[in-house]
């Protein structure tokens, strides 16, 4: 399809477990993606490498939510190949200013060195695209990402395919009809991306993906 995608037409698409993709950055034309295999990332089994545990553990960097969207999809679509098209940015631009899509910032020495954006809708989240800058940053912002989901009461975290990265993560792949099943019951419960008196920190992080509270 052609035309402009408003935030009740992404809402709607959503909540019916469909997703928009250009095929190309100049390519005005967008597909609806309804994917026989879909992957997610279960909130309660995120997996921290030593690795990624020791980046966590330095400090060396500040995370933030919801205070630099634009520049994280920006950053998403600066690759060579990129199924983020103009249109796609100015709607999901149009949906964060509904206060349905969100980004995850990795902050170091005053520059983004990684991030991650998607939609919350319930107790759904579908993470759309992530990137680094420097090494871990995105790791980093998927750490942060999951805590926060889970603290605010999020039970779906939609990742749309499996990749090897992501699998390492703890990522999963299940069937079209099982993520339909799931997908109806986390948009109908609520759940809050800033949730009260919410402060993250590197121990609870580490923490809670070790399986702590």
């Amino acid at each position: 399809m052609t035309g402009a995608l408003d935030p009740e037409i992404l809402l709607r698409a959503y909540a019916m477990g469909i997703f928009p993709m250009a095929e190309a950055r100049d390519d005005a034309k967008v597909h609806w993606v309804d994917p026989r295999r879909r992957g997610i990332l279960p909130l309660q089994g995120f997996h921290i490498s030593r690795s990624l545990a020791r980046l966590i553990r330095r400090e060396t960097y500040t995370v933030r939510a919801d205070s630099a969207f634009q520049s994280v999809v920006d950053a998403c679509a600066d690759r060579d190949e990129t199924w983020i098209n103009s249109g796609i940015r100015s709607a999901y631009l149009a949906l964060h200013a509904t206060g349905h899509a969100h980004s995850l910032e990795v902050w170091s020495d005053g520059r983004l060195a990684g991030g991650v954006y998607g939609v919350a809708l319930g107790a759904a989240f579908f993470g759309e695209s992530m990137f680094s800058a420097r090494t871990g940053g995105s790791k980093i912002a998927l750490a942060y990402l999951v805590h926060r989901l889970r603290a605010g009461g999020f039970v779906l975290f939609d990742t749309q395919f499996l990749t090897a990265h992501l699998a390492s993560l703890g990522a999963v792949e299940i069937s079209r009809a099982d993520y339909h099943r799931r997908l109806a019951q986390a948009v109908a419960q609520p759940a809050r991306f800033d949730p009260p008196g919410y402060s993250p920190s590197p121990s609870s992080v580490l923490s809670a993906a070790a399986g702590g509270s």
